[in-house]
């Protein structure tokens, strides 16, 4: 489990395929802190660790990634140069900052619109319809990662949702998401609650 609060980015320093595609991310933290078999939420994806090496603040570590995971992500994040943004799994007493996040992405979104305010980014995404009941005003999502609550919904007619967020400038500064602009790719993981509870509702009916 994880919390959806980043607490690095990394760089996608090598990728190739082994059958399943091999990468080495680059990143600041202390491979003596890294254990093998650890699981790291890579963009929202939980990937577990199977080599590290490098020092502390220059340290790298390998995961594979499967052909399934590679389908249902963005495309084009699995390769060479591609920042992520970074976290470890969360420990029984760490602070949940965010809010209870798998690391497993229910869809892709894409970015309809980006505006400027104040100091911080308006961001409205599109969410296929398959996730389109799970996403509420003022409920948690997770967007590449990272845990935001939803602004505002907008309902479309083919069963889509437009969602609103607000990306605060520490967000932006220290994840993908200040990067992003329209018509770009995101992961999606919907609330593990909200999830639940649709399929309570959906058996009492």
């Amino acid at each position: 489990m994880f919390t959806g609060i980043i607490t690095a980015l990394g760089t996608v320093s090598n990728a190739e395929d082994r059958g399943d595609r091999h990468l080495r991310i680059a990143c600041p933290w202390d491979p003596e802190k890294i254990a093998i078999g650890a699981s790291i939420a890579c963009s929202g994806v939980c990937l577990t660790v199977v080599e590290t090496g490098g020092s502390a603040g220059r340290m790298w570590f390998a995961v594979d990634v499967s052909g399934e995971t590679v389908s249902r992500t963005v495309h084009g994040m699995w390769e060479a140069g591609r920042k992520l943004n970074l976290e470890p799994a969360l420990k029984l007493g760490d602070e949940l900052g965010g809010h209870l996040v798998t690391g497993h992405v229910d869809a892709v979104g894409i970015v309809a619109d980006r505006r400027e305010e104040g100091g911080s980014i308006r961001l409205a995404t599109h969410a296929p319809a398959a996730i389109a009941q799970y996403i509420a005003p003022k409920g948690s999502i997770t967007v590449d990662g990272v845990s935001l609550t939803v602004n505002t919904v907008s309902d479309e007619a083919d069963g889509s949702t437009v969602f609103g967020l607000n990306i605060i400038p520490h967000t932006a500064e220290v994840t993908t998401l200040g990067g992003l602009g329209q018509g770009d790719a995101v992961n999606l993981e919907i609330d593990v609650l909200a999830r639940y509870l649709q399929r309570m509702q959906s058996l009492r009916s």
